[in-house]
């Protein structure tokens, strides 16, 4: 049975940042548009406070999550163990979307690594907590982040990763606007 959660406290947040990935999903207001749904990894997550959390959205085939945030804000984390106990949190929050241009950029990026290929952040001020037991998640064994994205990111000039973004990431697949560089 799902139970609600005031506050990410420190036992959760241990938890949290203890686990190798997380999903994200969002959905346009259109009952026929396309819901998303997207795994997350690569230490790109953080805890802000008790109720806000940010990750570093990386350039990716889409941006479908930023144009669904751009749109109505609706987001949902959530992270399930793969190892150890059975568990999994959901994070529901309304999202904003940090661009370089945002004033806040510099702070949420200071909480990361530095990464050539982030397109934005993600920060998400929680409106809901829950964990439920997550008995029929299978075991899975970590083996490593790929390092693929950061190989790809590392071939292209500065340019060339900008309009990769221009080409792909400026709509979502259903045509709501999403980047602009």
């Amino acid at each position: 049975m799902s139970k609600e959660i005031k506050t990410i406290d420190a036992k959760l947040s241990k938890w949290i940042l203890k686990q190798k990935i997380f999903f994200v999903a969002t959905a346009p207001l259109t009952e026929k548009g396309h819901i998303n749904c997207s795994p997350k990894g690569l230490d790109s997550f953080r805890i802000l406070n008790e109720h806000s959390v940010a990750y570093q959205d990386l350039v990716g085939s889409g941006a479908e999550t930023i144009a669904h945030i751009r749109e109505n804000k609706r987001i949902v984390i959530m992270f399930t163990a793969f190892d150890g106990p059975p568990k999994i949190v959901r994070l529901w929050g309304e999202g904003e979307v940090i661009t370089f241009t945002h004033p806040e950029y510099e702070t949420i990026a200071s909480q990361f690594k530095p990464r050539r290929g982030v397109r934005s952040y993600i920060r998400i001020q929680l409106t809901r907590i829950a964990d439920s037991c997550g008995y029929s998640v299978p075991l899975y064994e970590f083996q490593g982040d790929r390092d693929v994205l950061d190989k790809w990111v590392d071939s292209k000039s500065d340019d060339g990763v900008k309009d990769y973004i221009r080409k792909n990431n400026a709509k979502s697949i259903d045509g709501l606007d999403a980047l602009d560089v």
